[in-house]
């Protein structure tokens, strides 16, 4: 588990975390109240931290509480919603 709060930036279609002067980021395009959840950037200097499996279960969360659906349409988030099944029933 990271110490980092997950920072839904709108303005640029992000979900991110703050760490260590980094911006590791999942990237999203909302159609309707789907989130097609396009890309998962950690910089390599974090790497091997499980940085972006903490961000996608933070955004699986946040879409959740909001009521939306997403559409994974990057390698990492569908390789993590099938090792995670649990988060299945937010696909749209």
């Amino acid at each position: 588990m990271i110490n980092a709060e997950l920072i839904h930036n709108e303005d640029e279609n992000k979900y991110e975390f703050h760490i260590e002067g980094f911006k590791p980021y999942i990237e999203y395009e909302k159609k309707g109240d789907v989130l097609h959840l396009t890309h998962t950037i950690v910089p390599k200097e974090l790497g091997g931290r499980g940085i972006a499996k903490e961000l996608c279960i933070g955004v699986m969360k946040d879409v959740e509480a909001k009521g939306l659906k997403m559409q994974p349409a990057c390698s990492y988030i569908v390789a993590f919603v099938e090792k995670n099944p649990e988060y299945e029933s937010l696909l749209g």
